[in-house]
């Protein structure tokens, strides 16, 4: 397969759809790309619902003579979650022959395509790969995927002590006519302590002005996102996640 890049699961990668005891399944983790978490809504989910969708089994390469005969390659949260509903058995697609290289290919395709994990995942993912010298392929699909990880807490924090702080301090301008330019002051521990005070008016129109000034740099950015780095990419959606979530607080002002 050398460095190619896999979007989907691999074509011949398919298997009967049925129920497999749990007994059967062995406890083993190679393929699971982080912690399973709290499953409890997952398992209240599939309590209501059902399991939907069928975890990917294939025959697990350390099996003895007797004891559990599959490996899980997809499906860790899932079947966690039957197991905190006490349930014997799963819903598995079990795979009868599938190698090492497809095996990462259905655990890997998801996560780093569709719902991307978490930054910290992300990078915790790519070491083990490298440090595995497993799906070499996969190391691209990560940088994408942190394009659309989602924001880590403690920015995510920092958004919402932005939104409790004070508004920047507004004051009416005082006097009247052109002054004459004047050079920058030169930084002391007095002036450091002060604020500039702007007008309201000035500062929404300052802000409206160099919003729409970004927002022409962002359609620029749309028509050539693909040729984008990565690094500049996940910079570039971190703002813009930022101002979304934004959003609805201005519009819950301005009703």
């Amino acid at each position: 397969m050398g460095s190619e890049i896999r979007t989907s699961a691999p074509a011949h990668a398919t298997g009967a759809v049925v129920f497999v005891s749990l007994d059967e399944i062995a406890e083993d983790q190679a393929f699971r790309l982080r912690p399973e978490g709290d499953t409890a809504l997952l398992a209240a989910s599939m309590g209501r619902l059902g399991q939907l969708t069928p975890v990917e089994l294939r025959p697990w390469p350390g099996a003895a003579s007797e004891g559990p005969r599959y490996q899980v390659v997809a499906g860790f949260r899932r079947l966690a979650g039957l197991k905190l509903l006490l349930r014997d058995r799963v819903l598995a697609r079990v795979h009868a022959s599938l190698s090492d290289e497809d095996a990462w290919g259905l655990a890997l395709v998801h996560a780093l395509t569709g719902e991307p994990l978490s930054e910290e995942d992300l990078q915790a993912l790519r070491h083990r790969l490298l440090a595995g010298g497993q799906a070499p392929w996969a190391q691209e699909l990560i940088d994408e995927a942190r394009v659309r990880a989602p924001l880590p807490p403690e920015q995510r924090e920092r958004f919402y002590e932005f939104l409790d702080g004070p508004l920047p301090a507004r004051a009416e301008e005082e006097g009247g006519g052109e002054e004459a330019p004047t050079a920058a002051p030169t930084p002391t521990d007095a002036s450091a302590d002060q604020v500039e005070e702007v007008a309201a008016d000035d500062f929404a129109e300052d802000l409206a002005i160099r919003m729409s000034e970004l927002n022409q740099d962002l359609a620029t950015a749309y028509a050539a996102w693909s040729d984008l780095p990565p690094s500049g990419r996940r910079l570039i959606l971190s703002q813009a996640r930022y101002v979304a979530e934004l959003l609805p607080y201005l519009e819950d002002a301005e009703r």
